[in-house]
């Protein structure tokens, strides 16, 4: 209950500060579409309207207290212009501020997809697919595949199946110019919702 009671509480003041911006004026920064006094954001393969009045999902989706944050600060955390956008690709604990929360990335996202997908390569594959996601030609990968958190935000996952010698293994990479769009603690969260959506 307290829990939720903090969300609710963040929640509303993530509210009040887009309330204070001209959140509308954000659209093509943010790579996103103006529909009224919202903005329609997709995030990974469900799409929200955003706007000072709430959070909602589009088409019945229920949008959960992790969802509404990262919509939130995406919009919030927008930089004033494009930054150039890096081909340099990183693994999240090689961000500069993501130290104190690298464990949580490590734990709730490579590892449950490793642990879960070992020896099932096939399923991921077609969970990517289902979730939209691009498959990549990677000859050093069983499977390459990239997704779109946030449409400045992509994310490329990449799996090895266990076998003879090593156990499964699952990294997920950013694009640098990702820290220009989310804090780390809500990139993370990128990464536990993307694993969350996968093991369904």
């Amino acid at each position: 209950m307290q829990k939720s009671t903090v969300f609710d509480q963040t929640y509303q003041r993530y509210l009040a500060e887009i309330d204070r911006i001209d959140y509308l004026s954000r659209a093509n920064l943010l790579g996103v579409e103006a529909d009224g006094e919202a903005l329609v954001i997709p995030l990974y393969d469900q799409s929200y309207s955003v706007s000072s009045q709430g959070i909602d999902g589009l088409g019945g989706v229920v949008a959960n207290d992790a969802v509404r944050v990262i919509l939130s600060k995406y919009v919030l955390t927008c930089p004033d212009e494009l930054p150039e956008m890096s081909p340099k690709w990183m693994t999240y604990r090689e961000f500069r501020d993501a130290a104190p929360l690298v464990s949580y990335f490590t734990s709730n996202t490579n590892k449950n997809i490793e642990q879960h997908f070992s020896g099932g390569a096939d399923r991921l594959e077609e969970r990517c697919k289902e979730l939209g996601a691009l498959i990549e030609d990677n000859s050093s990968y069983d499977i390459s595949a990239r997704f779109y958190a946030l449409p400045r935000i992509p994310v490329v996952l990449n799996f090895n199946d266990a076998d003879d010698m090593f156990p499964a293994a699952c990294s997920i990479l950013y694009q640098e110019s990702a820290e220009h769009f989310l804090d780390m603690e809500c990139l993370a969260m990128t990464g536990t919702l993307l694993a969350g959506k996968l093991l369904r």
